[in-house]
């Protein structure tokens, strides 16, 4: 497919059949565990058309040639088990839960040592990247919205011998693309933006490095991490409107960050679309938007934050994101959640509701605090 077209319409295009006549449109899913023998397919845990499709689009959006995954932590798992035994990871001290879980759980059994840094402090990270053999970047991160210097943290994860790898799932293929900041690998949790309709679990790995597709490839064919065909389908037709989701979704959560930034009970928005957030200026020279997650805090009213949570009526409290409809959960209540995230932030996934009717919940929400 031509470089010159837009993300926007390189996701409705990418990964359809050959246009020969009387061929589908679409391409559909493919129910078989088995092959007949004499090809390059072998058997259904080696690869499958519905896959490929799915993979084929994700690998033009992000410039690299994708794979995809039973989930995102499945993904996580493949990538993480590139490291050397023993060797250096260095991440982020705010990102996924479960992504900070894992190398946790590595690092407890001496299969690796983690080095966790603040990403949006430049010098630090590129402090810790000495010795390292794989640098985790999350960007903005998870739930606390930092920026990374995405090109000046690739550079550097690469004179030191490291691979760099983004999670990229909050920002979307649409918004910043780390392969052409020097990242070798990006990862999605598929399940979010890109499946888009909060009914699949799915994971994704992009990378312009043949010897890195080949190995990861080699990880998920041996422990077995592979997408069914029907999620594979679901999150392809998901994926076709992300450009119209993402839109809506972006509109609807810088002006809900406007808003709450006004409000008296809320004592901090994070949001990279404020011009006075701290990773502002660098989210709007690496990226082509501000994405539609934000967060706030509460002023230490991690009770009132709960109640909050529990009060909404369009606002589904629940923990995840990307999907068409709004959710909100306070992540504290989630035990692994690092401590350095606030008791009373609460993170939104902004969805494609009417903005007002998204406000007027909210803000009968946060009368339950007086």
């Amino acid at each position: 497919m031509s470089s010159d077209l837009d993300p926007s319409t390189v996701v409705v295009h990418a990964g359809r059949p050959e246009r020969v006549p009387n061929a589908p449109v679409n391409q559909s899913p493919v129910f078989s565990s088995t092959y007949v023998a004499g090809g390059d397919r072998g058997y259904g845990r080696f690869g499958n058309d519905s896959w490929v499709a799915l993979e084929e689009t994700l690998g033009e959006l992000e410039g690299g040639r994708g794979l995809t995954f039973a989930s995102g932590m499945a993904a996580v798992a493949a990538i993480v088990d590139l490291v050397p035994v023993g060797g250096k990871v260095v991440a982020p001290q705010h990102a996924y839960s479960g992504v900070l879980a894992l190398l946790d759980q590595q690092a407890a059994t001496n299969r690796l040592t983690v080095e966790r840094v603040n990403v949006a402090d430049t010098d630090a990270v590129i402090a810790a990247t000495v010795g390292a053999d794989m640098l985790w970047i999350e960007s903005p991160t998870n739930p606390a919205m930092e920026v990374a210097d995405l090109p000046a943290l690739s550079a550097a994860g690469r004179r030191a011998g490291a691979s760099v790898v983004v999670d990229n799932t909050f920002a979307t293929p649409l918004l910043q693309q780390p392969l052409k900041y020097g990242a070798d690998v990006v990862m999605h949790s598929a399940t979010k933006f890109i499946a888009g309709h909060s009914d699949v679990v799915l994971g994704a790995v992009v990378t312009a490095d043949d010897d890195l597709w080949n190995a990861i490839e080699l990880r998920r064919r041996s422990l077995g991490a592979i997408p069914g065909p029907m999620e594979a389908w679901l999150a392809l037709r998901g994926l076709r409107t992300l450009a119209l989701r993402l839109e809506r979704a972006q509109s609807n959560a810088a002006f809900l960050a406007e808003r709450l930034r006004e409000h008296p009970r809320v004592s901090r928005v994070r949001y990279p679309g404020l011009p006075d957030d701290p990773g502002h200026a660098r989210a709007a020279a690496q990226m082509s938007g501000f994405g539609a997650i934000l967060s706030f805090e509460l002023g230490g009213e991690a009770e009132g934050a709960q109640r909050v949570c529990e009060s909404t009526a369009l606002w589904v409290h629940a923990t995840s994101l990307g999907g068409v409809e709004s959710m909100l959960e306070r992540r504290r209540r989630w035990p692994i959640e690092v401590p350095t995230i606030p008791d009373d932030l609460i993170r939104l996934a902004v969805g494609i509701e009417h903005p007002d009717d998204l406000w007027a919940d909210l803000e009968q929400a946060l009368k339950t605090l007086t």
